[in-house]
């Protein structure tokens, strides 16, 4: 097949899974996924250099975005909670995951390190599209989700970083530079953006691309990922992000036009239903692993905090997708894993961001207050009066 017809395939899959997205109201990430498991199985597709590219740059604005939708006030208000929630969420995942990989299905160390990363994920971008859309965005509830996730998220990134970094020289030149770059980087930007936010040039949103690519140069100079740097990249400017929205909204169209179609439909591709359907067992023990560790890890602390919506945020807090596949692609790239314990991680992903999201909206949602009326089932007080968005 030619380069341009491929080419061509690749944008009629983009935009076809776009358009499914928002008919079946299914996260766009898991439908191109899907595209690119069609396209590499069955139309014979595969990656190319500038698909390379466009993958590694769209990982890293993904991390890059996920940081930047963390609400820093929310996080500070809830940080015991949070730490409690999301670091169990994390912990107990990751030991579960790595056990089953190392000791029953006898992946090596570090293949099973990888599985103990990628299914010990929250899905930030699953999450935030749920409270959104329910209204729970700005409720108790939604910023202790959110804070915790962020938890979670950051400590899979630093997992990332910390047990696969080559250490030497370099590796301190990446954390110093990267650290003085995040330092910096708050006291230049609302500048740029008061100055520059209106240009058509968009001279702000190159800022951040040379930043993000800044990131990948150190990872790649360092022999380590730029994950972490790019996490914390957004979460210090997230303030500044939600002061200018139109720079965001700007940010997330380049973003989600291309560049996360392009990671997602080429992980896709690295994925075998042959390997699947040879894999069912250990596939089928790694959902358990992770839904179960989950449960373990989150549903005690969230009966202490949240005790009317302790499932509800259990389920949601064992969704998981970006970061689930970019430590999985990591895995596949650096030949940690191979192409079937690859397919194996990234099906357990998907479905563990699909299945549990389909039952916590489906059986335990909770109850907001929504237009100056209760929503069918609201949560409500002990006196029976349901409860305010900012309670």
């Amino acid at each position: 097949m030619s380069e341009s017809l491929a080419t061509l395939i690749f944008a009629v899959l983009v935009v076809a899974a776009s358009l499914i997205s928002v008919e079946l109201a299914i996260s766009i990430s898991i439908i191109e996924i899907v595209a690119g498991v069609i396209g590499g199985n069955f139309l014979g597709l595969h990656t190319v250099p500038w698909l390379e590219f466009l993958a590694s740059l769209g990982s890293i604005v993904l991390t890059f975005l996920a940081g930047a939708e963390v609400d820093t006030d929310s996080m500070r208000k809830k940080l015991k909670e949070s730490l409690l929630i999301g670091g169990f969420s994390l912990m107990v995942p990751f030991i579960g995951a790595w056990a089953f990989a190392y000791y029953v299905v006898h992946w090596s160390l570090r293949a099973s390190l990888i599985a103990g990363i990628a299914l010990s994920t929250t899905s930030l971008a699953v999450v935030y599209a749920v409270l959104v859309e329910t209204g729970l965005n700005t409720t108790a509830i939604g910023q202790i989700i959110m804070a915790s996730c962020f938890v979670t998220d950051f400590g899979t990134a630093l997992a990332l970083n910390v047990i696969f970094s080559e250490l030497s020289w370099k590796t301190l030149l990446f954390v110093v530079l990267s650290a003085l770059a995040i330092y910096l980087a708050p006291k230049v930007t609302p500048w740029l953006f008061k100055r520059y936010s209106e240009r058509v040039v968009e001279p702000e949103i190159k800022f951040i691309f040379l930043s993000l690519f800044f990131f990948m140069f150190l990872g790649a100079f360092s022999g380590s990922h730029a994950v972490l740097p790019a996490f914390i990249f957004g979460l210090v400017l997230s303030p500044i992000f939600n002061r200018h929205p139109v720079v965001q909204r700007k940010l997330r169209i380049v973003a989600f036009a291309i560049l996360t179609p392009a990671f997602f439909i080429k992980a896709g591709f690295s994925v075998s239903l042959r390997d699947i359907y040879l894999s069912l067992a250990p596939l089928v023990g790694f959902l358990v692993v992770k839904l179960v560790a989950k449960g373990i890890g989150v549903y005690p602390y969230a009966r202490r905090y949240v005790p009317q919506d302790a499932t509800f945020t259990t389920l949601l807090m064992s969704t998981g997708l970006t970061f689930g596949t970019i430590s999985s692609t990591y895995g596949l790239s650096a030949g940690i894993i191979n192409r079937g314990q690859f397919s194996v991680l990234v099906t357990v992903v998907l479905l563990s961001a699909v299945l549990p999201t389909f039952v916590a909206q489906r059986w335990f949602q909770p109850k907001v207050v929504f237009n100056g009326g209760l929503r069918p089932g609201a949560v409500t007080d002990e006196s029976g009066r349901g409860k305010g968005e900012g309670e």
